[in-house]
């Protein structure tokens, strides 16, 4: 074979064939075009073959079998007419249908991971057979794109794993491991070693009882289900994803009505369907913020190259770690680190604190997913890597140490003084604050070039965004080592220049100040919390007020109003609400007043107490207020005085942050994703009703060297 060829052809026993895919220049093997044509050269010459028994496709590339099609050649089609795409999914899937048509048996040897593309060739195989390991699994995470499977994926599957389990891997996205695949009914499970010797067996089973032939005759026709039983599954099903989606998220709805409709039907007919609605998914709004959303995490992933373009620059190793401050976030980081085998020490003021935090992390890294609590053996293999200690020289003996003190320039300064003198010569030392300048937290330090902010973002263990701050006289080794250190503890590092709020919190801050405005303007809570919620924000600004804390907003509000006092308009209800002690959720009341269930979860109830204190505050009332443009283009423009400014330099790194770190909506991309399907022109056309409020809207040259030619964000 070619030296370039992904595919390899060879035959083990003579009337056997296998074909292994190994893409040597990819870290997972995807469909591109040029490996779906050599997979038709092969099949072209298998066809031609006498006596052949049967055919295995496996993967060579460990923990990989398939990862799905070439999503950046997908992505190039967006803008395709709806013929040109059907006729690329039609392709793809008569190349897929012919391992079903076969004259020999067919069979997917699955080692790894096998996903999208790859999900649908194994499903046109006549069987399927996955390694018994943890990096196994199998699914049709298309959905998370905008998108359901189009190469039979929604055909197949119901007719081989029934109509109900079929509505489920498909609509929701999350793939199977192989206990569970097994149970389905989708494939047999073997030894990783034995894979290959146990297709060959396969292969010679099927020959004997020739039950595939029957399978493929009874999977070529309509399913057999009763009117009852799929009206049931269609009304079950559909409520159930509206409740998940809520609407914003077209295609999990689109992929159920095309299979319930394709059920009745011959496979043949039932892939005619899922082309027609396939295609009307293909290049939508959603599609493309979503397949956006994949190309920022897929380029976070990459490794980290300084402004400098200094790629031989190598990370420090961080084989230990420190946390200072044993509250909820040092909890967090802490269980962050040792969940990867890292060893930790985790040092608070007195010993009660140490004590809570070492198991609140214990608990935290025991919790096991599948049986939804605590794990004994979890809990026994990880607890001796925390350390609790009070002694500044455990603490300054790791690679990298992170202060998660409280928010005081003055106590952190008095930290570092203590511990940087018994640090090592290669350890970094880092700050979570979330709004003190690095360059200011630096001075006094003897080796400012070893220090960096590290800004996580809580919950830690749900929240995968690190903001990765360079002060004025970080070195790049030293964000080189936090960014290869935030990865390793799988976390997804965007790193910045200082300033204040860095990236995600100064661009939040317009958006949270600008709903008390609203308020004041005599929107409702309600109102307010609404609009926002129906945008797609995981929760209202009202809501995040009182979980954040009214205490620590008035804090952040503080420090943005000083730095930017031109554009801060401060509300008065904060402080009116702080003078009578109501901080949010914490103390039980805030906007909301907070009663606690049978379980002991803080429900929220209207109150009265709060809504005098809006209408003591409130100004004269607006007319007609159009609430998302109120709140978000505030946000949108902070965003691009945040390029301007020079904290990041690229709006991806805007879009990515604001996604993990506010739950900025990912159907819509990013923030810079959204402007651009509005239109930059929109934007200033937009803006011109609210100039009399300020600054605070007034179109930024970035935005409005755009909109002379409506020229995008992404250009």
């Amino acid at each position: 074979m070619a030296s370039h060829s992904i595919l390899s052809l060879e035959f083990p026993v003579d009337d056997i064939a296998v074909v292994s895919i190994n893409d040597p220049k990819k870290g997972a093997n995807v469909l591109s075009r040029s490996v779906l044509d050599e997979l038709e050269q092969h099949l072209d010459t298998l066809d031609g073959r006498d006596g052949l028994a049967g055919l295995v496709i496996r993967s060579t590339k460990p923990g990989n079998f398939i990862a799905g099609a070439d999503l950046r050649e997908f992505a190039a089609d967006v803008d395709q007419p709806d013929e040109a795409v059907a006729k690329v999914v039609q392709h793809g899937r008569q190349l897929f249908r012919r391992l079903s048509q076969c004259s020999f048996v067919t069979i997917a040897a699955i080692d790894g991971l096998c996903v999208g593309g790859g999900a649908e060739l194994a499903i046109w195989c006549d069987r399927r057979i996955m390694a018994r390991n943890e990096a196994t699994s199998f699914g049709f995470p298309e959905v998370k794109l905008g998108l359901f499977p189009g190469w039979g994926g929604t055909v197949r599957t119901p007719r081989i794993v029934g109509l109900s389990n079929g509505v489920e891997l498909v609509t929701g996205g999350e793939s199977v491991d192989t206990e569970a695949a097994l149970a389905m009914g989708l494939a047999e499970v073997a030894a990783p070693d034995m894979l290959l010797d146990t297709a060959i067996a396969m292969i010679r089973s099927e020959q004997e009882s020739n039950d595939y032939l029957t399978d493929r005759q009874r999977w070529s026709g309509p399913i057999t289900i009763s009117e009852t039983e799929l009206g049931f599954l269609g009304a079950t099903a559909s409520a159930y994803i509206q409740g998940q989606t809520k609407g914003h998220y077209p295609a999990p709805l689109a992929a159920l009505e095309v299979m319930l409709g394709g059920a009745g039907l011959d496979e043949q007919s039932a892939c005619q369907l899922e082309t027609e609605e396939f295609v009307k998914l293909f290049g939508s709004t959603v599609n493309r913020a979503l397949l956006n959303v994949f190309f920022l995490t897929d380029r976070n992933k990459k490794p980290y190259v300084p402004e400098s373009g200094n790629k031989d620059l190598k990370p420090r190793e961080i084989n230990s770690a420190s946390v200072i401050g044993a509250g909820i976030m040092g909890q967090g980081i802490a269980a962050a680190n040792v969940k990867r085998k890292i060893p930790v020490a985790l040092g608070d003021a007195s010993p009660e604190s140490v004590a809570r935090g070492v198991q609140g992390t214990i608990s935290e890294v025991s919790f096991n997913r599948k049986t939804r609590g605590p794990d004994i053996q979890r809990a026994l293999d990880f607890a001796p890597l925390v350390n609790g200690t009070l002694s500044d020289s455990e603490l300054a003996a790791a690679d990298i140490v992170i202060e998660a003190i409280f928010e005081n320039a003055d106590a952190k300064r008095d930290l570092f003084a203590r511990l940087e003198p018994q640090l090592g010569e290669q350890a970094i030392l880092c700050s979570n604050t979330s709004t003190i300048p690095i360059t200011e937290l630096a001075k006094g330090l003897k080796h400012p070039d070893r220090f960096c902010g590290l800004h996580f973002f809580n919950p830690v263990r749900s929240m995968p965004l690190v903001e990765v701050i360079c002060g004025e006289q970080t070195s790049e080794e030293t964000i080189a080592t936090a960014v290869a250190y935030a990865k390793r503890i799988k976390k997804s590092p965007i790193v910045m220049r200082d300033g204040p709020g860095f990236l995600v919190n100064r661009v939040l801050m317009p958006y949270m100040n600008e709903a008390l405005l609203l308020l004041e303007a005599g929107a409702s809570i309600k109102e307010v919390d609404r609009a926002a919620t129906r945008f797609g924000m995981p929760m209202g600004p009202v809501t995040l007020y009182d979980t954040v804390g009214l205490d620590v907003a008035v804090h952040a509000g503080e420090v943005m109003s000083a730095a930017f006092p031109d554009r801060v308009e401060p509300s008065k209800i904060l402080p009116a609400m702080l003078a009578a002690d109501r901080l949010g959720k914490k103390n039980g009341k805030g906007f909301f007043d907070y009663t606690a269930d049978s379980k002991g979860r803080k429900k929220p109830q209207p109150s009265e107490a709060a809504q005098q204190i809006i209408q003591s505050a409130m100004g004269t009332a607006q007319a007609d207020i159009d609430v998302v443009d109120r709140l978000f283009l505030p946000m949108l423009l902070e965003a691009t005085r945040l390029i301007e400014d020079g904290i990041v330099t690229d709006v991806r790194d805007v879009d990515l942050g604001l996604i993990y770190g506010i739950g900025f909506p990912p159907f819509r991309g990013g923030i810079f994703c959204w402007a651009d399907s509005l239109g930059t022109a929109t934007i200033v056309e937009k803006l011109k009703p609210y100039a009399e409020l300020g600054k605070r809207y007034q179109p930024t040259d970035m935005l409005l060297e755009r909109a002379k030619s409506d020229k995008k964000f992404y250009e």
